[in-house]
């Protein structure tokens, strides 16, 4: 039995939530999502409070319980307080700034990389080594920061290369003579 299907999720103040058959819709200060869940689960908004439950005993329901739930609450939480995912740029001469819609990243190629920020994503750098991508779109965010991590990926003798700020990178151990 899923633990996670199990918890309501609660509506916060100034998010409204439209359900109609299996599409949720959630509107709050930072902008509007909706989603569109399988037939293997019911949704029921009551007292402030949405709950997802299984239609049937199938397998499928069972899968699709936490996984519904899970989206769900990205929903509300995206429209009310947002997502961030930061990065930390390690190395000699490796750096980002920001030229108009798109992030400029110099990291050791013989040219620079232009990064076209998709609509809906906010990329600030506070200086020339720290990225700080945010949006109301959970998915959106993470696949920004991988796409942007996967252009020079931390390397494991030095740790030069882009990173999550909370990732440990292990290090290895050079050369003996």
């Amino acid at each position: 039995m899923s633990r996670i299907g199990k918890n309501p999720i609660k509506i916060p103040e100034g998010v409204s939530i439209e359900i109609d058959d299996q599409v949720i819709s959630a509107k709050g200060k930072l902008g509007q999502l909706s989603i569109a869940l399988t037939n293997d689960v019911n949704i029921e908004k009551e007292n402030g409070l949405i709950t997802i439950s299984q239609r049937e005993g199938s397998a499928r329901a069972k899968q699709m319980w936490g996984t519904a739930r899970s989206l769900v609450s990205n929903l509300v939480v995206g429209v009310s307080e947002g997502f961030t995912k930061r990065l930390e740029i390690n190395g000699v001469g490796y750096r980002a700034q920001l030229q108009g819609k798109e992030l400029v990243l110099q990291l050791g190629f013989s040219h620079d990389i232009k990064f076209s920020i998709p609509d809906g994503i906010t990329i600030t750098c506070s200086d020339q080594t720290h990225i700080e991508i945010t949006g109301i779109n959970k998915q959106m965010v993470g696949q920004v920061a991988s796409n942007i991590r996967s252009f020079r990926p931390p390397e494991p003798y030095k740790g030069k290369g882009i990173k999550y700020e909370d990732e440990y990178i292990l290090r290895k151990e050079g050369k003996k003579k």
